[in-house]
């Protein structure tokens, strides 16, 4: 009889246990299940990019293709994730590389060119969502061509637990603040090339106020060289003109006569070589004015050509 109650017993504690067991394998099913639609196809790995609460940070700016590109390098090549920091005295969080791709995000589907930076072994960063343990920290960026001259810039921070696998967007921080950096950088290229663009043309400006001085001077030289050529030219014609109309007296000296002839009055003797103006030419006679002004007649063998 104790031996039948015995064994009952047994029995019903077996029983007790089996029911405990599957009762706990249906709850860790049950677990595991919610944990399953969670993660997705990635459970194993990441949490999936669309997970993401943020709607992701969007901006719209004028530049050219290649000054967007270069400021984009300058924010990438930083070492740098803005906005956020690990520890209440390290305000900036360093570390930061460029990738090519994360697993952190789906590959892009949409338009434009993508980058990426990743600061690994971030323990709770500031400014990402419940932020907890240590994991990796990924920004997305995509630069997309809005219409000729502006861009778009799309920005996306997240942060992951490296152990729970556990995804924490953003709270808009991270990506303002490397929104800005970015402007910062392209802000100031574009003042450089304005600078080099304003430098430019006052040089232009100041080759064409030369190359006008040059021009002025070479016309001015031309007209010197041409008035100088007149005045030769003039020369040459007052000299000719003098050989034609002006004479000298021969030695010893000569008489000049109130008429053209030999028998009339003489108004006054020239001294040899005295030069006379030819006013009235004869075929014997010169009617001369001498250098006093005075007018009279001279015979034509008693004259000569200047030298």
């Amino acid at each position: 009889m104790n031996v039948a109650r015995s064994e009952m017993r047994q029995d019903f504690r077996t029983s007790k246990a089996a029911a405990s067991e599957a009762k706990l394998n249906v709850l860790l099913f049950r677990f595991l299940l919610l944990a399953c639609l969670a993660g997705g196809s990635n459970f194993a790995g990441w949490a999936r990019a669309d997970q993401l609460v943020s709607p992701g940070f969007v901006k719209e700016f004028e530049a050219t293709q290649a000054d967007a590109l270069q400021a984009l390098n300058e924010l990438l090549e930083d070492e740098t994730i803005h906005g956020t920091y690990i520890f209440d005295k390290q305000p900036t969080l360093k570390g930061a590389t460029v990738a090519a791709a994360t697993p952190l995000f789906e590959p892009w589907q949409g338009p434009g060119q993508v980058f990426y930076k990743i600061r690994k072994d971030a323990i709770a960063p500031r400014h990402f969502l419940n932020s907890a343990d240590e994991g990796t920290i990924a920004v997305r960026y995509v630069l997309i061509n809005a219409s000729p001259g502006r861009f778009r810039l799309r920005i996306d921070a997240v942060y992951v637990e490296s152990t729970r696998r556990r995804m924490h967007p953003s709270d808009l921080t991270v990506e303002s603040s490397e929104y800005k950096v970015f402007q910062d950088h392209l802000q100031a290229i574009q003042f450089a090339e304005q600078e080099a663009a304003d430098a430019k043309r006052r040089r232009e400006s100041a080759d064409i106020v030369k190359q006008t001085v040059i021009r002025q001077r070479e016309d001015e030289t031309t007209l010197l060289a041409a008035a100088q050529s007149s005045v030769q030219d003039l020369e040459l014609r007052i000299s000719a003109l003098r050989h034609e109309v002006e004479r000298r007296v021969r030695a010893p000296g000569a008489d000049l006569k109130a008429a053209p002839f030999r028998a009339a009055a003489n108004m006054k003797t020239l001294a040899a070589y005295t030069e006379v103006v030819i006013v009235i030419n004869t075929a014997h006679w010169y009617g001369v004015e001498t250098p006093d002004g005075q007018r009279g007649w001279m015979p034509v063998d008693q004259l000569e050509n200047l030298p």
